[in-house]
């Protein structure tokens, strides 16, 4: 004689498969996560970018003021300082934008 019959069922067997389909569904979700977690290469390159994006126009802000001052008679950072200035500035709205895409 079965011990489970339709009309005899537990009620709480679909309550264990309810269960087992959630944490399949979460072990499903840790899973992706651990694989889509970047390597230390990944996170390197991105950082070495934000770098890159931000110090790039100071130094060429710098460079570019350097050759006004020169140009001008005697002793002068007005224009150096101005373009370092201007070039943080860029700098950090690179960065922003970069890091809001990405």
């Amino acid at each position: 004689m079965p011990l489970f019959t339709p009309n005899n069922a537990p009620k709480h067997l679909p309550k264990q498969e309810e269960l087992k389909k959630q944490v399949e569904r979460q072990a499903e979700r840790m899973r992706q996560a651990e694989e889509d977690q970047p390597t230390l290469i990944a996170q390197t390159v991105y950082i070495g970018t934000l770098g890159l994006l931000f110090v790039l126009p100071v130094v060429g802000g710098a460079y570019l003021g350097r050759w006004l001052d020169s140009m001008l008679e005697g002793y002068s950072m007005r224009w150096t300082l101005s373009l370092i200035f201007l070039g943080i500035v860029i700098g950090a709205f690179n960065v922003y934008l970069f890091v809001r895409e990405h």
